[in-house]
């Protein structure tokens, strides 16, 4: 993309160059010229021609006063009224120029093609004569010699025939009484071709006091020669009259001043021809054609325009509509090098002010502009509000001057400048430094919401439109959409609706906010990110319990449902250069609760915030803290704010908040867990893992990390108990060990795996029992016999101080002999059994009632005593009246459908529950009926 600086195409006058130019020479002034004291680009007619462009308007007032002074029609009486600034001076002094025919037509820029369009081939020349209502005084008469005027009318005569014509109203004149319609028409006849030019008219008239008789006359008088004026100018066919009258209210003054102009405005309604203003586009040529000798190769614009365009189009997303088509390249085209958006703003924001005029507050504005551009060797590719210096002093005293006190330490804090906070930005960050992305912005910003009416609706000024006045091509729109929040962050003056932005003398509540943020003390930072923290977590029911910034002493050192979770406090920091602040905060509640040594070691787990990101975390806190205190005192009227600040302080807390909770998320990412690979080493290994800092629930995150790294096991297979079984108990000869003794040790020791809970393993207990490849299980031992055993069968296990896991061998051997004796009473059984079928079949039978025996051989083996099962159940309890339904369901549930759901038993209710079978009930009923007898507080109930 092959784009030039503005400065490589286009080229300055050499006054704006050189910044000779006096702000008073953009002021046209009417009388100097007819005095012939102007500068020479108004004093001149070339010079004022070739500077001057030409409007709508303009040409079609010229060709009316060029048709009257021709004797060709034409308008008589033209009234000039458009707002302050609108160039009706500039247009008079074309008339002027025009009828005083100082050279020849065809040195007059623009002037002979305008007279050959409208069939004048020859023009006049005219007497002029201009009443300048500012440099006449009411009090005072104008002399001429031995001749002084004291009126409108006197001077009028003056100046159109000399001494001859003043002695035509000369009664007038000194009486104050306004001359009749026949006596100024004598005069024009004489006169014409003539011009009659009045500006400021009522600002003169309004300096008149009603019936009170003054030099210049009576105000009654006054308007009565107003009056009178405008009808003989009908008569007169080569006679034309232009009048200024204001349209602001800032020119028009106090109640008296506006009721003169309405008293204006009647008599010039009955006959005048109200002038066209400058059209917008018309003033992007005015402006150019005085600032600038040439705007360049019309080829070299157009390349620069359409370049523009084309990126524009391309990120669409990101501007105005209007600049997606192709006339706001047209625009573009007639403005170059001045960028439409510069207009936009000073002719649609800025000419609201009382004291910006229009064409010639822009003129004088960019003029300053344009100099210091040109000296400090600016390379943008066009003239745009970010290219504005606000940092030079003389811009800086331009653009404020048009504004309320006030505006000169926001632009040099907030704005631009070496101490401005937009310069520190673009200094820290290269990404915005490259584009001096924060420093444009702000100036485009300032130009677009500095001359925003305080009783405007909507404030502010557009981002696309802030991106629009900013951004170039060959530019990321999206480094300056983000410079754009960090300003909205860290600005004190900038404030924020939605998608619009505007500065303002008054600092928005975010100082506010600074001040408070200060004052925020320990204890509630620490508390709220305690609060925040929590909320982060979300519903647990993985861990036994969160602890958060809570110290050793109340950290339970139990078994509990799950491991517990302790959280540390931000300064206890993590990162894998540096964790020592987070380790030896982690080590103190591991090793100690309280003053006593912690037992149950093997149960925590510890979560730390990245050493990296505390600073940001404690600043997040400490600013929702703030805005939670502004907004409290909003609500309890302690602090007087407008409707807007009032919710901008609320949308303030629930961003801020927002952010706080991402920031959380962010912050707090280390998992810390404390192992030992060798119990005969006394130091712990310190394993660290971050969970991702996306996710929006923190509990869940870390129990999925926490599987996932193995750290804590939810599904232990039995090959890993037995092997632990066999490395730490089942050795020099012992082959059983408390199944609570294990876990215990699996709860306090560092060396051990991390279990959930107890039910994990219970259930590796019980999937181990199914095999004989594991080892075997007993509820209990008596006598050297193992109630409850299982090994290579499906049963339930309890983690209790009954139970015991015993060595694979050794129950393997115990289960053969239990398979020894049921086989040797199967044995004997059958033994029975065909004896007695025999002595039955003896009997039957005559002459065979003898029987031969066989005797079993005598075992040698050491018999193990058969078990004896209960087979009776009794129980008995006294019920609640109260609570006697509740109490009675629960007894049933948990107790008589323990029987019920068996073959053959058979239960019997009264008040008392007694059950019987001739069976027996095995080991596992009787510990489950007598365990719920318990839970139940049934103390009367016994098996027999």
């Amino acid at each position: 993309m092959n784009l030039k600086p503005w400065r490589e195409i286009a080229h300055p006058h050499k006054d704006v160059l050189d910044g000779n130019i006096k702000q008073s020479e953009f002021a046209a002034d009417i009388t100097q010229v007819a005095t012939g004291r102007a500068p020479a680009e108004y004093q001149d007619a070339d010079k004022f021609f070739a500077r001057t462009f030409i409007t709508e308007g303009m040409r079609l007032l010229l060709i009316s006063v060029a048709q009257r002074l021709a004797g060709m029609g034409g308008d008589p009486v033209v009234q000039l009224q458009t707002s302050f600034g609108g160039g009706k001076t500039h247009s008079m002094l074309a008339v002027w120029h025009l009828a005083k025919r100082e050279m020849g037509i065809d040195k007059l820029k623009g002037i002979p093609t305008l007279l050959d369009s409208a069939g004048i081939y020859e023009l006049p020349s005219a007497n002029v004569a201009v009443l300048d209502g500012i440099a006449l005084s009411v009090s005072q008469g104008k002399k001429h010699g031995n001749i002084c005027a004291n009126t409108l009318w006197g001077e009028m005569a003056w100046q159109l025939l000399g001494e001859p014509g003043y002695e035509m109203v000369a009664a007038s004149d000194r009486d104050g009484t306004a001359p009749g319609k026949d006596v100024i028409a004598d005069l024009l006849s004489k006169a014409a071709p003539c011009v009659v030019l009045v500006d400021e008219l009522q600002k003169f008239i309004s300096d008149l006091t009603p019936g009170k008789q003054l030099n210049a006359g009576t105000y009654e008088a006054n308007l009565k020669f107003i009056q009178a004026l405008t009808e003989a100018f009908k008569t007169v066919p080569n006679a034309i009259l232009l009048a200024s009258l204001p349209e602001s209210n800032a020119e028009v003054g106090d109640s008296f001043g506006q009721s003169t102009l309405a008293a204006l405005e009647k008599h010039f309604g009955r006959v005048e021809s109200v002038w066209k203003p400058v059209a917008a586009e018309e003033a992007f040529e005015i402006v150019r054609r005085r600032l600038f000798e040439s705007a360049g190769d019309q080829k070299a614009v157009e390349s620069v325009c359409r370049q523009f365009c084309d990126f524009y189009k391309q990120n669409s997303n990101y501007f105005p509509e209007e600049t997606q088509t192709n006339a706001y390249y047209e625009r573009m085209c007639a403005s170059y090098p001045i960028h439409p958006e510069i207009f936009d703003r000073l002719y649609e924001d800025w000419s609201t002010l009382d004291k910006f005029q229009r064409t010639r507050g822009v003129l004088q504005y960019m003029a300053v502009i344009i100099h210091r551009l040109w000296n400090e060797n600016n390379q943008d590719f066009l003239i745009m509000p970010g290219s504005i210096p606000l940092d030079d002093n003389n811009v800086r005293i331009k653009s404020i001057h048009y504004l309320p006190q006030g505006w000169e330490p926001v632009i040099e804090r907030e704005v631009d400048g070496l101490r401005s906070e937009p310069h520190r930005l673009d200094g820290e960050q290269t990404r915005f430094g490259s584009v001096q992305a924060a420093q444009r912005s702000m100036r485009t910003i300032f130009l677009g919401s500095a001359p925003s009416s305080q009783n405007q609706g909507v404030k502010g000024l557009l981002i696309e439109r802030i991106l629009l006045g900013s951004v170039q091509p060959n530019q990321t729109v999206g480094v300056f959409v983000d410079v754009l929040k960090h300003l909205q962050d860290k600005l004190h003056y900038l404030y924020s609706d939605k998608d619009r932005l505007w500065l303002d003398t008054k600092p928005n509540l975010r100082r506010e906010m600074e001040s408070r943020k200060k004052d925020v003390n320990d204890i509630a930072l620490i508390n709220e990110l305690k609060k925040q923290v929590q909320i982060a977590f979300g519903a647990n029911q993985f861990f036994s319990g969160i602890h958060i910034f809570t110290n050793s002493n109340d950290v339970p050192d139990d078994f509990g449902s799950g491991p517990r979770l302790v959280v540390l406090r931000p300064e206890h920091s993590y990162s894998k250069i540096d964790g020592e602040d987070a380790i030896n905060a982690a080590k103190e509640i591991l090793e100690y609760r309280g003053d006593q040594p912690r037992q149950k070691r093997n149960r925590l787990i510890f979560f730390a915030a990245d050493k990296d990101m505390v600073s940001r975390l404690k600043d997040a806190a400490r600013t929702y803290l703030a805005w939670c205190e502004i907004v409290s005192d909003i609500n309890d009227s302690k602090l007087n704010l407008d409707l807007f600040q009032a919710e901008q302080a609320k949308k303030n807390k629930e961003s801020t908040k927002n952010g706080l909770m991402h920031i959380v998320a962010e912050a707090y990412k280390w998992i810390l867990c404390p192992s030992q690979f060798d119990p005969m080493e006394q130091t712990i290994e310190w394993e660290a893992v971050s969970i991702p800092t996306s996710t929006s629930m923190l509990g869940k995150a870390i129990e999925k990390k926490l599987k996932e790294e193995e750290w804590v096991i939810s599904e232990w297979s039995p090959i890993h108990l037995k092997n632990l079984l066999s490395r730490w108990y089942f050795k020099d000869g012992q082959v059983e060990v408390k199944v609570t003794q294990v876990y215990q040790d699996a709860c306090n020791y560092l060396y051990f795996p991390k279990l959930v809970n107890g039910d994990v393993y219970k259930q590796t207990i019980e999937d181990g029992i199914t095999s004989e490849d594991f080892f075997g299980y007993a509820s209990d031992e008596i006598d050297g016999k193992y109630l409850g055993f299982h090994f290579g069968a499906e049963g339930i296990a309890y983690v209790d101080e009954s139970s015991i896991l015993i060595e694979r061998s050794a129950a393997a051997s115990y289960k053969d002999k239990l398979d020894d004796i049921r086989r040797k009473k199967e044995a004997e059984k059958e033994l029975e059994d065909s004896k007695r079928s025999e002595k039955d079949e003896g009997e039957s039978c005559s002459g065979n009632s003898s029987t031969q025996t066989e005797k079993l051989p005598d075992s040698k083996e050491e018999e193990v005593d058969a078990e004896v099962l209960p087979t009776s159940f009794y129980a008995s309890k006294e019920l609640d009246p109260v609570k006697a339904q509740i109490e009675f369901s629960d007894i049933v549930n948990e107790i008589v459908q323990q029987f019920t759901s068996r073959v053959g038993v058979e239960v019997k209710i009264n008040i008392d529950i007694r059950a019987s079978t001739t069976d027996g009930f095995d080991e596992a009923l009787q510990r489950t009926v007598k365990e719920n007898c318990n839970v139940l507080k049934i103390n009367t109930n016994e098996f027999e």
